[in-house]
């Protein structure tokens, strides 16, 4: 059952947000649910979520630079995943 929940954010973590939401082709809502359940998932090993670097800098106040190549990290991880 979804319940609605009223969160208040910086103004610009929140555009910045919907524009990568937007970029998924996901909703900011499932971001944020999704993220809200890997942090409560007891059983951190099954956790099929994988959480972005933009996501994670949500919650520790770190930043990301404006020219950080997703699509390239994302490759290079999947290389690293499956050597």
């Amino acid at each position: 059952m979804d319940t609605k929940l009223t969160l208040k954010l910086n103004q610009e973590i929140i555009e910045k947000a919907k524009v990568y939401a937007s970029q998924k082709k996901v909703s900011l809502s499932r971001i944020i649910e999704n993220y809200l359940n890997s942090l409560t998932n007891d059983n951190k090993n099954d956790s099929t979520i994988e959480i972005s670097p933009f996501v994670k800098s949500l919650s520790t106040g770190s930043k990301i630079p404006s020219d950080l190549d997703y699509k390239k990290e994302y490759s290079e991880h999947l290389m690293n995943k499956y050597k």
